[in-house]
């Protein structure tokens, strides 16, 4: 195993173990339940907006590690931005994890995010690394709960 991968498992080691924003938030302005059934992945995304900044985002759940992971490092990346720069970020997220090519995303801007590419190779795995994703998206929305059939 390389070092780049060894590193990229670490971050998502450390995140499953250790969670950031891993709570609930009792004056969430948005919410949605999200649930993968192929791998039983189940969360919930909260968010607390002022004006169209992201002033707070958690989530609660139990899950795979790829998919606590993925979680963690989404509440770190978008917490503090603008709706508008958090709707871009996830979509440049769910292109990193769904796309064949490498060259379709700048790698350098994702940060730790970075150590959820690895799951391109592993097709059934998508789903449990795009789940936050989709349920922030849903909670954004107004939809109360997603899947990631």
């Amino acid at each position: 195993m390389n070092e780049l991968t060894e590193l990229y498992q670490e971050i998502i080691l450390d995140h499953n173990k250790r969670p950031r924003n891993y709570r609930a938030i009792d004056d969430a302005t948005h919410s949605a339940d999200g649930h993968n059934p192929l791998c039983g992945d189940e969360l919930s995304v909260s968010l607390r907006l002022n004006g169209d900044q992201i002033e707070d985002i958690s989530f609660q759940g139990e899950g795979c590690a790829i998919s606590k992971a993925s979680a963690s490092l989404m509440t770190t990346l978008i917490k503090g931005k603008s709706l508008q720069a958090a709707k871009e970020e996830s979509t440049v997220i769910k292109q990193m994890l769904t796309s064949s090519d490498e060259s379709d995303v700048s790698m350098e801007e994702l940060g730790d995010i970075i150590a959820l590419s690895g799951v391109r190779r592993f097709p059934a795995r998508i789903k449990c690394a795009t789940l936050a994703w989709h349920t922030f998206e849903a909670a954004l929305n107004g939809d109360e709960d997603t899947t990631t059939e």
